[in-house]
C-alpha cells in the first residue's frame, strides 16, 4: 500500500514533468496525458483494492522527516481511510474524464501545453491534500490547488477580466491561508506530536478532559472555519466562484463544480474531533452553511449566464454539506460530496453544447424566440411566498440577489480596503521621516529593556510592527514593481530578524528560510530589471505589460522568483515559514500574528506584479501607450 500511496502521488507531478519538456505538440501532449492518467487510475484502484482487502484500515504511512531537531519534527506522512478513499476516487474518476475530453476540446488553443501542465500539476496538489497524514503536508498540497486554481482563471490571459478575477479569487485564498497558517501553527502548540489526523480523535476520547482549554479550541475551530469557509466559497466569501469560472469550462467543471469547492467540507472533516468538540462551533459551522444556502440560493435566480448559475448551486449544496457536518450526519456528507460532484462536473461539461443548441434553435426560428416565457423578476419566488410576502419584501429580495448579497462590497470593506489604506499612509511618508521612526522606536525598546531588565526578544516587537508594515507598504504600491519586490524581501527578511530576536538558537532555521528567500528576491529584482528596461511602467501602470508573451524565458523565472517568494513547497522558504512560526510561540502565541499576515499579504502582492507584467495582450499594451 505504501508504495502505491507514493506512486499515485507521483504519477501527476511526473506527468507535469513529460509535459514540461516537451515541444509544443497536440497530439504528444495528449498522449502523455492519455497514459499519465491510466497509469495514476490503475494506481489508486489498486490501492483502493488492497486497502478494501485488507479490511477498510486507518493506514498511517510516514516515508521520512524532512527536518527534525529536538523540540521540532516535520515528517512526510500520509493517511488513507474512508473519507480520504471516497475523495481519492472521485479524483481520479473525474480527473480522467477532464483530461479526456479536453483532448479535443483544447483542440488548437493556443495555451495547450499551458493548461495540460496546469490540471496536472492541479491533480498532485489534490492527492497531497486528500493522502496528508498532518495538516502541514495538507496545507502544502492546499497551496498548490490555490496557485493552479490562479493560473487556470486566467487561462485566457489576452483578456482583461479573467486576470482580475484571478487576482480576486488567489486574493481570497491567501487572507483566508491566514486560518490555515494559523491552525497548522496551534495544532503544533496545543497537541505537540500528536496533531497527526490518525491521532487527533483519540485527543478527544475523554470528555471530562479535553486536550486544552476551551477558549484555544474555539480559537482554533475558528481559523480553521474561515480556512474551510473561503476554499468553498462559503459565507461571507460565496462571490468569488461565480468569478472563477472566466477559465476554461473543463478548468471550472474540475475545480468550482467537483473536486476543489468540496475541499473545504474535507478540512472541517480531518479536523472534525476539535471543532466538534464543543456546541457552539458546531452551531457556528451550522450557521455558515445555512447563511450560504440562504445568499447563494437566492443569487443563482438571478444569473444571467449557465455557469453562475451552477456555480451557485454548487455553493448552495456545499453550505448543506457543513450544515450536515455540524449535526453529525458524516456519511450522508460524503454520499452528497459523491453526488455533487459528478452532477455538476456533467453539468459545466454539457452547459457549451446547450448554449450552442439554444443559439441554432433560436437562429432556425422566424418569430421572436425567448426561453422563458416570463420575465425572471417574475420567476424570483414560488407561487406560494408570492402570496405572502408583500411586494416591497419581493423587491428587496430581487435586488439583493442581484447584488449578490453585497458580499464583495462587505469584505472589501472589512479586509482589502483598511489594509491598502494604511498603505498608501506609509508610502505618502517621506523615506526620512520613516528611518526616523523606526530608528525612534527601536532604540525606545532598547533604553526599555536596559532599564527594566526585560529579555532581548522584546526588541522583536518593533521587528514585527515594522515587518508588517512594510508588507503593506508593498501591497499598496501600484508604479513601481521593483519597489513591491523590494518591500517583500525586506518584510521577509525582517521577520526572520524578528524571530533571531526571539530566540537567538533559531539562526540556522532563520538561514534556513533566508536561503529560499534571498536567492527568489534577488533573481527576480534581475528580471525586473531586464523587463522593464526598455518599458515605461509608470506611463501606463495600469495596462498589463504581456511579457509572457514578449519575453516567455524571463517571465517563466519571474513566475519561479515569485513563488520562491511567497514560501511555495518548492523552496526551503516553505519548511522556513513553519519554523518560524514555531519559534515565534516559544515566547507567545501573538508573535505569530504578525508573521502571518505579513506573509499573506506578501503573496498578494507578488501575484499582482506577476499578474501585471505577464499577462494580457502584447498589440493592446501598444495601443494604450500610444494613447498615453
Amino acid at each position: 500500500m505504501n508504495g502505491l500511496i507514493l506512486t499515485s502521488l507521483g504519477l501527476p507531478l511526473l506527468a507535469f514533468l513529460f509535459i514540461f519538456l516537451s515541444e509544443k505538440n497536440e497530439l504528444k501532449i495528449a498522449n502523455i496525458s492519455f497514459w499519465f492518467t491510466h497509469a495514476m487510475g490503475i494506481s489508486i484502484i489498486s490501492l483502493l483494492v488492497l486497502w478494501a482487502v485488507a479490511g477498510f484500515p486507518s493506514h498511517e504511512y510516514e516515508w521520512f522527516s524532512l527536518y527534525q531537531t529536538e523540540d521540532y519534527h516535520f515528517p512526510i506522512i500520509f493517511y488513507l481511510d474512508k473519507i480520504g478513499a471516497v475523495y481519492l476516487f472521485c479524483v481520479w474518476a473525474i480527473f480522467s474524464i477532464i483530461v479526456k475530453y479536453c483532448r479535443v476540446y483544447l483542440h488548437r488553443e493556443e495555451g495547450y501545453k499551458r493548461f495540460f501542465m496546469t490540471i496536472f500539476s492541479f491533480a498532485f496538489g489534490l492527492n497531497m491534500v486528500v493522502l496528508a497524514g498532518t495538516i502541514d503536508i495538507l496545507f502544502a498540497g492546499w497551496e498548490i490547488v490555490g496557485i493552479s486554481s490562479f493560473l487556470l482563471i486566467a487561462f485566457y490571459r489576452h483578456r482583461v477580466q479573467p486576470v482580475r478575477n484571478a487576482l480576486r479569487a488567489y486574493t481570497i485564498y491567501r487572507f483566508c491561508d491566514i486560518g490555515l497558517l494559523l491552525g497548522a501553527w496551534m495544532s503544533h502548540l496545543l497537541f505537540h506530536e500528536s496533531q497527526h489526523f490518525s491521532e487527533l480523535a483519540n485527543l478527544f476520547n475523554n470528555p471530562s478532559m479535553p486536550p486544552a482549554g476551551y477558549a484555544s479550541l474555539w480559537l482554533v475551530s475558528t481559523l480553521v472555519l474561515i480556512a474551510a469557509s473561503g476554499k468553498s466559497a462559503q459565507f461571507p466569501f460565496c462571490f468569488w466562484l461565480p468569478r472563477a469560472m472566466e477559465g476554461p469550462t473543463p478548468s471550472s467543471a474540475i475545480f468550482y463544480g467537483a473536486l476543489s469547492v468540496h475541499l473545504g467540507v474535507f478540512l472541517l472533516f480531518r479536523t472534525e474531533p476539535i471543532w466538534s468538540y464543543y456546541y457552539l462551533t458546531r452551531l457556528s459551522v451550522f450557521n455558515i452553511g445555512l447563511l450560504t444556502v440562504i445568499v447563494a440560493s437566492l443569487s443563482e435566480k438571478t444569473q444571467s449566464n449557465i455557469k453562475g448559475k451552477i456555480a451557485y448551486a454548487s455553493i448552495t449544496q456545499v453550505g448543506f454539506m457543513f450544515m450536515e457536518l455540524a449535526i453529525g450526519l458524516n456519511d450522508l456528507v460524503l454520499l452528497h460530496f459523491f453526488g455533487n460532484a459528478f452532477l455538476r462536473c456533467y453539468q459545466l461539461l454539457v452547459s457549451p453544447s446547450i448554449v450552442v443548441h439554444m443559439l441554432r434553435v433560436e437562429g432556425s426560428t422566424d418569430s421572436d424566440f425567448y426561453i422563458q416565457d416570463n420575465h425572471p423578476r417574475f420567476k424570483f419566488l414560488p407561487d406560494s411566498l408570492k402570496k405572502v410576502l408583500p411586494e416591497v419584501l419581493q423587491n428587496t429580495l430581487y435586488v439583493f440577489s442581484l447584488q449578490e448579497g453585497n458580499l464583495e462590497l462587505l469584505v472589501r470593506s472589512l479586509l482589502w480596503n483598511p489594509l491598502k489604506s494604511i498603505g498608501v499612509s506609509i508610502n505618502k511618508t517621506p523615506l526620512i521621516l520613516k528611518l526616523i521612526y523606526g530608528c525612534s522606536s527601536f532604540a525606545l525598546f532598547g533604553l526599555v529593556i536596559l532599564a527594566t531588565h526585560m529579555g532581548t526578544e522584546y526588541l522583536a516587537i518593533p521587528v514585527s510592527v515594522l515587518m508588517v508594515l512594510t508588507s503593506l507598504s508593498a501591497f499598496s504600491i501600484k508604479h513601481n514593481p521593483i519597489g513591491v519586490w523590494n518591500a517583500i524581501g525586506l518584510s521577509s527578511v525582517l521577520a526572520g530578524v524578528a524571530i533571531w530576536f526571539i530566540n537567538p538558537d533559531a539562526l540556522f532555521d532563520v538561514g534556513l528560510f533566508a536561503s529560499g528567500i534571498v536567492p527568489a528576491w534577488a533573481l527576480g529584482i534581475v528580471v525586473l530589471i531586464k523587463l522593464l528596461k526598455n518599458d515605461n511602467f509608470a506611463a501606463t501602470p495600469f495596462a498589463y505589460r504581456a511579457f509572457s508573451e514578449t519575453q516567455p524565458r524571463l517571465s517563466l523565472l519571474l513566475f519561479l522568483s515569485f513563488l520562491g517568494l511567497v514560501g511555495f513547497p518548492i523552496s526551503p522558504a516553505f519548511l522556513g515559514e513553519d519554523l518560524l512560526l514555531h519559534h515565534a510561540s516559544s515566547q507567545g502565541p501573538w508573535f505569530a500574528m504578525p508573521i502571518t499576515i505579513a506573509f499573506v499579504i506578501n503573496g498578494i502582492s507578488a501575484a499582482r506584479v506577476f499578474q501585471r507584467l505577464c499577462m494580457g495582450r502584447a498589440n493592446e499594451l501598444n495601443i494604450v501607450e500610444e494613447k498615453a
